[in-house]
């Protein structure tokens, strides 16, 4: 009985860090795992909550097993996600038992996109929110181009590991370096609209949503340390912008 109880305990640990790490918010990850010890026998699943980690106690035939897991930000994958959330309910609904959850754990993986795909489709948002905003084409070339370039810096940066706000500062320069030369050269209607636009796929929403959602549920020191990471990426991007500003002396340009 013991070692199945430490065989579910490390099958419930397993999903509560695929959630963490993938950027589900605080409830859904507490919820998930008791959920799924519920679903596997345990009389009773208690989960602790950090920003970098968790605490899961697990309790059945009055005997206690406590586990502690840390979590690494691996980036948001709503597809890890969503399907830790099919493996519960199939183990809510008897499909599958224990040890084949841990199998469909252990093969699921954090597919993503094409690169290419994601640096057309970013630019393409961006420049049509210049468009939105009155701009030509002159303005919606420059800001795709500002915005594209930008998304291939932040994936390669990302691709080696540097710190997010490393990232998101280096990301915001370049791509407000690029953006400035349509005030530099007066390429468009409005100029000032290319470096507004081609920054927004920065903005750090996310995170900031999750942040507001743990405060509401509950999840205070959850939703403390997200808003504060979010507001360090929003620090970090107007460094960024503003180096921009004293490199080619535009202070004041985008008001």
């Amino acid at each position: 009985m013991e070692s199945e109880q430490r065989a579910i305990s490390r099958l419930i640990a397993q999903a509560g860090q695929m959630l963490h790490a993938h950027g589900a918010e605080s409830a859904l990850i507490v919820g998930i795992m008791e959920r799924m010890g519920l679903a596997c026998g345990m009389d009773e699943v208690e989960v602790s909550l950090c920003a970098n980690s968790f605490v899961v106690t697990t309790v059945t035939s009055e005997h206690c097993m406590t586990t502690a897991r840390r979590c690494a930000d691996r980036g948001i994958n709503m597809r890890v996600v969503t399907e830790v959330q099919r493996v519960c309910i199939m183990l809510e609904k008897g499909i599958l038992d224990h040890h084949l959850a841990q199998q469909r754990l252990s093969k699921i993986t954090p597919e993503r996109y094409n690169r290419w795909l994601v640096v057309f489709m970013i630019g393409l948002s961006c420049a049509s929110f210049s468009h939105l905003a009155g701009g030509d084409r002159a303005v919606f070339a420059m800001t795709f181009i500002a915005s594209a370039v930008g998304m291939i810096v932040r994936q390669e940066i990302g691709h080696r590991h540097f710190n997010p706000m490393l990232n998101f500062a280096i990301t915001a320069f370049v791509t407000t370096f690029i953006s400035a030369q349509a005030v530099v050269f007066d390429i468009g209607n409005s100029p000032n609209v290319v470096m507004a636009s081609s920054v927004l796929m920065l903005v750090p929403g996310f995170p900031l949503i999750n942040s507001v959602a743990d405060v509401l549920k509950g999840y205070i020191n959850m939703g403390i340390a997200r808003f504060v990471m979010g507001s360090l990426l929003t620090l970090a991007t107007c460094l960024g912008i503003v180096a921009v500003s004293g490199v080619l002396a535009m202070f004041g340009v985008m008001l």
